[in-house]
């Protein structure tokens, strides 16, 4: 039987503290102990249920890690105040100084920025890599590495990792392979394909309604007990610790992340293959002409499609500018970065979300200055924004007119 993630999500049931359909909050910081010795024990993470400072963790954090755990299909999860204060947790939890990491070259910029230019003062250096060919992430591996990074689905060129083919490279070398799944919650399950640790920015699909951030690592216990570790435990030192309110607000949201899944790629399938029909370089996972449609199609579970991020590239930066601003003017949604949100969001990337990567690397890697990344909202009727869009391409001369908006008048 297939394996269905929303399904373990939806099997979680918990109580609230009077019986309440939502689990209680704990609003609280620090927690007592009936016992000296209990608390010495909880110390020493010896104490199986105890709490003992919400840095730490509390009631409220473990519902949410517990939910994500089960939807990733590993052992346990973590959350954290920033889906940075995870990336970052773990990045400094498996690596210390002199060691190396492989990282793809197209990744979030903020990870990018703390591979390129923070983690080397640590003594930590990183190879960026073509993630998806795998001979040349074989190749830029060494004796000091002990990380292999990836996303999924890469922010912002949509290059998918082939995870199976990646952790037997892993495995081969006894490296960690930590698999970044913001793009394609539920689409793809990358501990089911062989990731050891996977890490999420809870701000965008997952919560989905753009109003806080946050941050998971799902992972086996033992690693994300060395995490939460007092003594040398990154996310306990560190400190990016989510508030409890918080973590109930996107643990209910969580509840809807399959119908919201399924909404976005389908509003995303349907745009981008309009687009590729009007003769727009179109990059989507789900239509045949993306490179990696094949493997994307391979891993996914199928019910929640290929995702809602899509990409076209109209040329310059100032053609670009001009249909961001004109769409938004129109009510098609937000210029804006992030993704997620039940409006679409549109950036070009080469000029925010990826502004850390210099020109020339830009060059390299094919982030063009005309590139305008998508996160497709819940629109419910996608042809009328489809048609609102195409008004707005041909009023800029991006398009031009066809008979049908004409005969139309629109």
């Amino acid at each position: 039987m297939a394996y269905n993630p929303a399904n373990h999500i939806q099997d979680l049931q918990y109580f609230g503290e009077f019986g309440g359909v939502n689990p209680s909050i704990s609003d609280s910081s620090t927690y007592t102990f009936l016992s000296a010795k209990t608390m010495f024990d909880t110390f020493e993470g010896n104490a199986d249920g105890c709490y003992l400072y919400s840095r730490h963790s509390s009631p409220s954090n473990l519902y949410l890690g517990e939910a994500l755990a089960a939807m990733e299909d590993t052992e346990t999860a973590n959350v954290s105040a920033s889906g940075m204060g995870a990336i970052t947790s773990v990045l400094l939890q498996l690596c210390h100084s002199g060691d190396h990491v492989v990282s793809s070259r197209t990744i979030y910029g903020g990870t990018y920025a703390f591979l390129k230019n923070f983690a080397p003062r640590l003594g930590i250096e990183t190879t960026f890599v073509n993630i998806t060919n795998v001979e040349q992430v074989e190749m830029a591996i060494t004796k000091n590495t002990k990380v292999l990074y990836c996303e999924s689905v890469s922010n912002p060129l949509l290059e998918i990792a082939d995870i199976k083919a990646l952790s037997k490279i892993a495995k081969k070398h006894n490296l960690q392979l930590v698999v970044d799944n913001t793009f394609s919650p539920l689409s793809i399950s990358p501990a089911k394909l062989g990731a050891d640790v996977v890490v999420h920015s809870l701000t965008k699909f997952i919560n989905g309604s753009s109003d806080t951030v946050g941050g998971a690592v799902c992972g086996s216990q033992d690693f994300i007990n060395r995490l939460r570790n007092v003594h040398d435990g990154a996310s306990m030192l560190l400190g990016s610790t989510m508030d409890s309110l918080r973590a109930a607000s996107i643990l209910k949201n969580l509840r809807t992340l399959h119908i919201r899944m399924q909404q976005h790629s389908k509003n995303a399938l349907f745009l981008a293959k309009k687009f590729e029909a009007d003769g727009l370089k179109t990059v989507y996972p789900g239509l045949e002409s993306h490179p990696s449609h094949n493997l994307f199609k391979k891993m996914m579970n199928a019910p929640y499609g290929y995702g809602g991020m899509l990409t076209i590239d109209v040329g310059t930066i100032e053609r670009a500018n001009d249909l961001m601003e004109l769409m938004q003017h129109r009510n098609l949604g937000y210029l804006a970065v992030s993704l997620g949100f039940y409006k679409t969001l549109f950036s070009a990337p080469g000029t925010s979300t990826s502004s850390e990567i210099s020109e020339n690397e830009q060059k390299t890697m094919g982030l063009s200055d005309g590139l305008i990344r998508f996160s497709i909202g819940l629109d419910a009727d996608i042809e009328r924004t489809y048609n609102k869009m195409r008004t707005c391409m041909e009023e800029l001369h991006i398009l031009k007119p066809n008979l049908q908006s004409l005969n139309l008048g629109l």
